[in-house]
């Protein structure tokens, strides 16, 4: 994983082993952050082992770098919400402020990626010396932590990460077997349900249920008088109210909790306290349907369509309730609608499922609620028009959706719809070359939340295509100041430095980019091309590599293979490269290009010709009528040749290499 002191992964079936063989470690290696934690999610939820962290960092940091704090008050009051009250927010955005059915927006699952790398930044920033994290459980961490721990192993050099778990070890780690100890069995309450001695729990098990809900019951109030409360209410206050008998006060926690999850993206930790909840709840009451929706919404996000589909399969089984039936059509046909992989998408059942949320929402007999609820099932149709190729009619609905928002709801309702209509709006109109009125919508959804990062990318990419680059900038490293560490505004920011041809930045940017996120497949094609530009061949073809074992038939990457393989002389394995990158996109009119100077190259003139033909129907551009002129020149076929050079000095008229090409025909013929 990286060149100082590597990680240990400590092994063993049982936590006190486990954790004494971490004490033990304690003393071989630098200073440890924070005591062993416990990383098992039934204690704090998600960032159990970042709110430790945080709680043992942030008070030190907060008296020598407070800037250092502000600047990442988003991700520490994300993972660890006890600390809210000595980290105010600097950066925000208005669903702080509004109501939960005007909370309309679940963060993608890659917000706590976004968040880890914040995280890991800060604590980068924070140590003077090697340090060691020593966390226990892991196998029993919210993915969320999980995430935060192989992102701090590969971004924090000065930090040691000793894992303990029972689960097989990570690649890159050093193994140590934990020594089995002896002792008395753990008191299960007081270890938080989370000890794993097969004997605490028959001990806990053996006591009457009227003793076992009592220690339930003061286990919380020990945890709410914690200074950790509001992180203990993520994990485990709701779990003991749930064993301790006391189900509605159980399912109010969960509740909680599944909302505070839900507004920061942890996705993972709604689906489990959701599912719990639902087991707590009457069928057909208003907290099973908040729990059924929040939860199916969460898997969705996850891509787990089919437990998704279950739940809202549930809902209309369950209840009577139009606005259920609404909500639960809308959401079925967004898991067609909205599926990564194209192949699964069934617009047609989508298109059903659409139809009947917006039908029964025209039913509703209160007029903000069916403005709110139309409009936001009229949104969801605009998306099945759109990936049908309709642009106009999704534009049309989108446009319906907005007045009537303007027109039954009052001016301060709903922000974050509106937000959302205006954005999709922009994006129809780019989409239809409008993009004067575009940008216009643009800055009304920027300016609806000038904290939502996302906006400002999809501005900066439209200012961008409008020849504004500096304004593109500007939203570009906007939108990287309010937000945590989003990989896709320095990948924005690369794609226009690599199109002003300044490759050291663009390769810069994409440098972090990969910093960040080791899976972004585009930043290795485009990073890829960048180092073969800048003739650093092995580099590119180690990042052509690593993309392809994310995309193997990922036909930019063939094509820059193709080009590797050229400049080395391999010309059999660059004419394979480029077969393939053609296969599998026969619209790259770069691998045309490239084959056929390959061709051209290894005496086959006529192939080159055929091959810069079939770029050029891709898109005109003088370089190829160029090429072509020269293969047909080599053919004997001058006066096509001139045609071309004349074509190319229309396209290019200062390239020299053209004038001079057809003053050479002028003199030959």
């Amino acid at each position: 994983m990286r060149d100082h002191p590597s990680h240990i992964w400590v092994r063993g079936d049982l936590s006190r082993d486990r954790v004494a063989a971490l004490r033990a470690l304690a003393l071989e290696v630098p200073p440890p952050v924070a005591p062993v934690v416990n990383g098992h999610r039934r204690l704090r939820g998600p960032y159990t082992v970042g709110g430790a962290i945080l709680r043992a960092l942030v008070p030190v940091a907060l008296e020598r770098s407070p800037d250092l704090v502000a600047e990442h008050d988003i991700e520490i009051r994300a993972a660890a919400p006890s600390l809210r009250s000595v980290v105010p927010p600097r950066r925000q955005t208005i669903e702080a402020r509004l109501t939960e059915d005007e909370r309309i927006l679940v963060p993608a699952p890659r917000r706590t990626l976004r968040i880890a790398n914040g995280i890991a930044e800060f604590v980068r920033d924070c140590l003077e010396e090697p340090r060691t994290l020593l966390v226990d459980n892991l196998h029993e961490a919210d993915p969320a932590d999980r995430e935060l721990l192989r992102v701090l192993a590969r971004r924090v050099p000065g930090l040691t990460l000793a894992l303990a778990s029972a689960e097989p070890q990570w690649e890159g780690t050093r193994l140590v077997e934990a020594p089995v100890q002896g002792g008395p069995p753990d008191d299960y309450v007081v270890s938080d349900c989370t000890s794993d001695d097969p004997r605490a729990y028959r001990a806990y098990l053996s006591l009457p249920s009227e003793e076992r809900a009592r220690r339930h019951d003061r286990r919380v109030a020990e945890l709410r008088a914690d200074a950790a409360a509001s992180e203990h209410a993520l994990g485990a206050v709701p779990y003991h109210l749930e064993h301790g008998g006391d189900l509605a006060a159980a399912a109010r926690a969960l509740w909680a909790a599944v909302d505070h999850c839900v507004t920061e993206g942890f996705l993972h930790a709604v689906v489990e306290l959701g599912s719990r909840g639902l087991r707590l709840v009457e069928p057909g009451s208003d907290l099973w349907w908040r729990f059924t929706h929040r939860t199916a919404t969460a898997l969705a996000g996850l891509g787990r369509r089919a437990h998704a589909q279950e739940l809202y399969d549930q809902a209309r089984r369950v209840s009577v309730d139009p606005a259920v039936h609404a909500a639960a059509a809308y959401g079925t046909a967004m898991l067609d609608a909205r599926d990564r992989d194209p192949a699964r998408r069934d617009l047609t059942r989508a298109r059903a499922w659409i139809n009947e949320a917006i039908a029964i929402s025209m039913l509703l007999p209160d007029r903000r609620t069916r403005a709110f609820k139309l409009g936001f099932d009229q949104n969801g149709r605009a998306l099945i028009e759109l990936r049908e190729g309709r642009v106009d009619e999704a534009l049309g609905l989108v446009r319906s959706a907005i007045d009537l928002a303007d027109r039954d709801l009052a001016p301060d309702d709903h922000p974050v719809h509106r937000m959302v209509l205006f954005a999709n709006r922009a994006q129809l109109l780019a989409r239809l070359g409008r993009r004067e009125e575009a940008l216009a919508d643009f800055d009304r959804a920027v300016a609806i939340d000038p904290g939502f990062p996302d906006h400002y990318l999809d501005r900066g990419n439209l200012l961008f295509e409008m020849g504004r680059t500096d304004e593109a900038l500007a939203d570009y490293e906007t939108a990287m100041r309010v937000s945590p560490p989003l990989p896709e505004a320095y990948y924005n920011r690369a794609e226009m430095r690599l199109a002003a041809g300044d490759l050291d930045g663009a390769r810069a940017d994409l440098d972090h980019v990969l910093d960040l996120d080791p899976g972004y497949l585009d930043a290795y094609v485009n990073r890829a091309g960048v180092l073969e530009m800048l003739g650093e061949h092995e580099a590119a073809r180690r990042d052509v590599e690593a993309g392809l074992a994310l995309d193997p038939g990922n036909a930019h990457l063939h094509g820059v293979l193709g080009q590797l393989e050229t400049e080395a002389g391999r010309y059999a394995e660059a004419a394979l490269a480029f077969d393939a990158a053609l296969a599998a996109d026969a619209r790259l009119a770069s691998a045309w290009a490239n084959r056929a100077t390959l061709r051209f190259e290894t005496g086959d003139a006529r192939g080159a010709v055929d091959d810069l033909t079939r770029a050029i129907e891709l898109g005109e551009d003088a370089a190829l009528y160029f090429n072509r002129a020269t293969a047909l020149d080599a053919l004997g076929r001058g006066r096509e040749a001139l045609l071309d050079l004349r074509r190319a000095l229309a396209l290019a008229p200062g390239d020299p290499d053209v004038r001079a090409a057809l003053e050479r025909h002028d003199k030959e013929g």
